[in-house]
């Protein structure tokens, strides 16, 4: 087995990012195409191999159990940090999340990092589930701080009603890190000032959006009377290094259209990037959408999505995403950390697929003043 490389502090990857299958097919058109479970933990392994910091995974309720999946690289991995990136207060039961972050760090060590989001309304009306509130997020993340300190815990509150909690078998160590994922609007950034470690950015924002996002936490932070310097913003990015035009536009076209299509989430992101509606208006009055609900994702895997992918404008996904050559791409994460992101996970595309990317920006980073 190959040596680890040397570790990048300031890059991430995302495991299996969107929909997955149980099984992969005999021929896909691309290795991004139909991704598994038992691939996203292959993905993982290498990304440990390769350098990244760490790796983050979004929690679904089908084939993308967060518990399971992490579990199972940080059972074949010994160093590289291990985060869910995100899951929603409304899926599971506060003892529930407290009792994954304690086994996950008595189990691997303190690598886990426990991402939050309130969550998307409309894909969670899809499970019956209401989003939460940000007093609901703020309780909720005090109750998990109380229970890995071995607290007995009664609250009746935002959170919900709560009587006699506890662990009862506690891990004795350095409890999870907890982050928010969030478009850091000023709601957004007087709860993460108050409560949270670090910040996942999402995927799709423009290095202009990290800018003005990252200046909001900051100043937050001050108003709370907490060192800016004190919080860790990871900002999400497409990345797709000397990929072919047809992967490059699934990894990053397709995926687009997951966002945009959402209302809630579209909206923001629009709002977030300062992107004209008009194209997005045009992609969520496509044909293939009518009769299927809100959020084509729950209906339509990323393959299924290369014509009404067609109508996101490509200049925003040059402008936010890192595409084309290693070196473009090397660039484009670099406007990101000069945007004040302090750390980039690649998204969309699998680790292996970044390794020259990784390896470029190893390079660069050897080169900047120390």
């Amino acid at each position: 087995m190959n040596p680890e490389n040397p570790v990048v502090d300031d890059l991430s990857a995302y495991l299996v990012s969107g929909r997955v299958r149980s099984h992969a097919p005999a021929e896909t058109a691309h290795l991004t195409a139909t991704r598994t479970p038992a691939q996203g933990v292959e993905d993982g392994v290498e990304a440990e191999r390769l350098g990244f910091r760490r790796v983050f995974l979004s929690e679904r309720w089908n084939l993308k159990e967060a518990g399971v999946l992490l579990g199972a690289v940080g059972a074949r991995t010994t160093r590289i940090g291990l985060g869910t990136g995100l899951i929603s207060p409304a899926r599971r039961h506060v003892l529930h999340t407290a009792a994954l972050g304690a086994t996950m760090q008595a189990t691997f060590g303190p690598r886990f990092v426990l991402g939050l989001g309130r969550g998307d309304h409309s894909y969670l009306r899809s499970e019956g589930l209401r989003t939460a509130s940000y007093a609901g997020l703020r309780d909720y993340v005090d109750i998990l701080r109380r229970l890995w300190r071995g607290e007995t815990v009664d609250h009746d509150g935002p959170a919900g009603h709560h009587e006699n909690i506890r662990l009862g078998d506690a891990y004795d160590g350095p409890p999870p890190e907890i982050w928010f994922g969030t478009f850091a609007l000023p709601v957004a950034a007087r709860t993460v000032a108050a409560s949270f470690d670090g910040v996942l950015l999402p995927p799709v924002m423009t290095p202009d959006a990290t800018r003005a996002a990252v200046a909001r936490l900051r100043e937050a932070c001050k108003r709370a009377d907490r060192d800016p310097a004190t919080l860790r913003i990871c900002q999400c990015v497409i990345t797709a290094p000397d990929l072919d035009d047809e992967e490059t536009r699934a990894v990053a076209h397709a995926r687009a259209v997951t966002y945009l299509q959402a209302p809630e989430f579209g909206d923001a992101l629009l709002r977030a990037n300062d992107w004209d509606r008009e194209p997005a208006e045009r992609l969520r009055s496509h044909p293939m959408f009518r009769g299927h609900g809100e959020i084509a994702d729950v209906n339509f895997h990323r393959t299924e999505l290369a014509e009404p992918a067609r109508l996101v404008p490509d200049a925003w996904m040059q402008e936010a995403g890192a595409l084309g050559s290693t070196a473009d791409c090397v660039e484009t994460l670099a406007r990101f950390r000069d945007a004040g992101a302090d750390e980039i996970a690649t998204y969309g595309s699998t680790p292996g697929q970044n390794a020259a990317l990784l390896g470029a920006w190893r390079e660069r980073r050897a080169l900047l003043p120390t």
